[in-house]
């Protein structure tokens, strides 16, 4: 058995029919470099099951504790069934770009079993036009519970499944043979609670002595400032911030990596996040004076920052803290736009480090997990699309680096990755920025009550990044 963290579990209590907190991508496979040319269903079913035993989460279900009087707990499940989770389907013909992202728009917008281990794996057939892509490509739609990981740990899961060449040797053995676990009774888990609960002040002592000298770094901080301090803010309301339907519309562009770089070199320490945070501030202001509704002031975005170590690498879960900064949508040169982006990024890293983006993670473990789980309901159930209150940002835009080498799936190579994201109340627009083997797809997954039009989104964002590159290429 291993408990869940409070920010684990918090996608959990904020969870609603309307907004499953599970994300995931779309990788597009070129079967061409698989023995023979050809990679079959029951084949990738195979190779799964090889590598199960190499991460956890895959075979990990959840287990409530009674009265929510603790945070929940994983256990091995007994009854895992890998055909529950591995499933395939074909697009309709002709099997282009539209219907794929019609497809997974329709897979990501359906909650994960609870009862079972949080993940499910798509097999898709029938991409015989999606864009540029070879002849007879299949692709792997996965759904994951951000419960059990968050972006860092999610690309691991997917390095679990893939190899480094067409033919490797064959995977390692487990150490041991995998047994399920018997669920425990009520009364073990209200007894670990009630031990929990105990010493649970004590946790907090360590965690409140850092929380206090991260105030007094950020106050000297202000102090030093002061005038002169770039800060977003307050988010006004668009159409995303607003409740949700059940609903979900994706899409997403393709760019080159060394493109991105060389934006990013204009600009003396921009990075390539802040290329993308200007980027979306670019398309976002094009899709909203589209629709005549581009307020005044700048959006803002918030952006998860990892703090995983080298020694967190092997362990899943959430080990995030976020940042909140402008996104510029108030200036129309796209090359003044990056570089306000940059002055934003830099001041708000500056406070993440006064305050230590390990201290804001740490600071939610000590919240008892009654009180986490009714704050997580108030929030997603609450009327927060309220008027008279500004929202907390106005969407997210998280990079997630991925592998710049080659990979591999049952002989089949990666060709593309897309990442998906959540959307919840108050918060309608997500943007997945995802690298892999030099090329970065940028990736919009919304309410498709709020953005009724993903491909004009997406063109957006590509006209964005053209006036990027056009801006900064003297």
């Amino acid at each position: 058995m291993q408990q869940l963290s409070s920010q684990d579990a918090s996608f959990l209590y904020s969870e609603t029919p309307t907004a499953p907190m599970s994300g995931g991508a779309l990788t597009i496979y070129d079967p061409s470099t698989a023995p023979g040319g050809k990679v079959t269903f029951t084949g990738l079913m195979a190779h799964i099951e090889q590598r199960l035993h190499t991460a956890a989460a895959f075979r990990q279900r959840l287990v409530t504790v009674p009265f929510n009087a603790d945070h929940p707990w994983w256990v091995e499940d007994k009854t895992f069934d890998l055909e529950f989770h591995v499933r395939h389907i074909a697009l309709p013909e002709p099997g282009d770009w539209r219907q794929l992202c019609i497809q997974c728009a329709r897979l990501i917008s359906r909650p994960l079993d609870r009862t079972k281990p949080l993940w499910e794996f798509y097999v898709i057939d029938g991409l015989d036009r999606v864009k540029a892509y070879p002849p007879g490509c299949f692709a792997i739609l996965s759904k994951l519970h951000h419960a059990a990981v968050d972006g860092a740990s999610g690309t691991e899961l997917t390095a679990a499944i893939h190899d480094l060449e067409p033919t490797p040797p064959p995977p390692a053995p487990p150490a041991q043979e995998w047994k399920g676990e018997a669920v425990p009774s009520a009364q073990t888990l209200l007894a670990r609670a009630s031990w929990s609960n105990t010493i649970h002040p004590w946790r907090m002592i360590p965690t409140y002595a850092n929380a206090f000298a991260a105030s007094r770094r950020m106050m000297a901080l202000g102090r030093e400032r002061r005038g002169g301090a770039r800060r977003p803010g307050r988010a006004p309301r668009i159409r995303f911030n607003a409740p949700v339907s059940a609903h979900r519309v994706v899409d997403g562009i393709m760019l080159d990596l060394n493109d991105v770089r060389a934006i990013r070199a204009v600009s003396p320490g921009c990075t390539v996040n802040d290329v993308f945070l200007a980027l979306v501030g670019g398309a976002l202001r094009a899709y909203l004076q589209d629709k005549a509704e581009l307020p005044s002031e700048s959006l803002t975005a918030m952006c998860p920052i990892s703090v995983r170590t080298e020694s967190d690498k092997s362990t899943g879960g959430n080990q995030v803290s976020a940042m909140v900064v402008a996104l510029n949508t108030d200036i129309a040169d796209a090359a003044s736009r990056l570089r306000e982006v940059h002055a934003g990024t830099q001041a708000a890293k500056e406070l993440t480090n006064a305050v230590g983006a390990r201290t804001m993670t740490d600071i939610s473990q000590v919240v008892p997990a009654a009180i986490a789980a009714l704050a997580g309901r108030m929030t997603a159930t609450m009327a927060i699309a309220n008027e008279r209150i500004s929202p907390p940002y106005n969407t997210v835009v998280t990079n997630v680096p991925g592998p710049q080498v080659p990979l591999y799936m049952d002989g089949a190579r990666a060709v593309a990755m897309y990442g998906f994201g959540m959307v919840h109340d108050n918060m309608g627009l997500m943007n997945v920025v995802n690298s892999y083997c030099g090329k970065i797809a940028v990736s919009a997954t919304a309410c498709r009550d709020m953005m009724p039009d993903p491909a004009f989104y997406a063109q957006c964002l590509q006209n964005s990044f053209d006036q990027l590159k056009a801006a900064t290429a003297n």
